[in-house]
């Protein structure tokens, strides 16, 4: 069985785009668009990383992160671009390179990164 992914964004095509690149790996994606969209789905326990896009405003990515903590144990893996200030998820990663961005997700599902170590590569 494939892992399960909720992929969040402000942003319908970088949406659709990083549900394409994910399922081409062979997860199962579901995609949220939205604040309340996402917290509709984060509900639903299956979910085995959760990934917060860059287009999301700082200010809500830390109240989803708080609503998923509160709901899950999955790891949150937030996309920031360089400058930007980090929230507080487990992992960072840059969403302008997608082969390093498809890496740190296979790493992360796959046990072999750290939360301390993911670092933003």
């Amino acid at each position: 069985m494939s892992k399960r992914i909720l992929s969040v964004s402000y942003d319908s095509v970088l949406l659709a785009t990083r549900e394409m690149l994910l399922e081409q790996r062979g997860y199962e994606v579901t995609s949220a668009h939205g604040f309340t969209d996402a917290v509709k789905h984060c509900q639903d326990d299956g979910f085995a990383l959760f990934i917060l896009g860059h287009s999301i405003p700082h200010n809500d990515k830390v109240q989803l992160i708080e609503t998923f903590r509160k709901s899950c144990s999955a790891p949150i893996l937030s996309l920031e671009r360089l400058g930007e200030i980090q929230v507080p998820s487990d992992f960072h990663a840059s969403p302008d390179n997608p082969g390093k961005f498809m890496k740190v997700v296979d790493d992360i599902l796959a046990g072999q990164k750290t939360r301390l170590s993911a670092g933003s590569n």
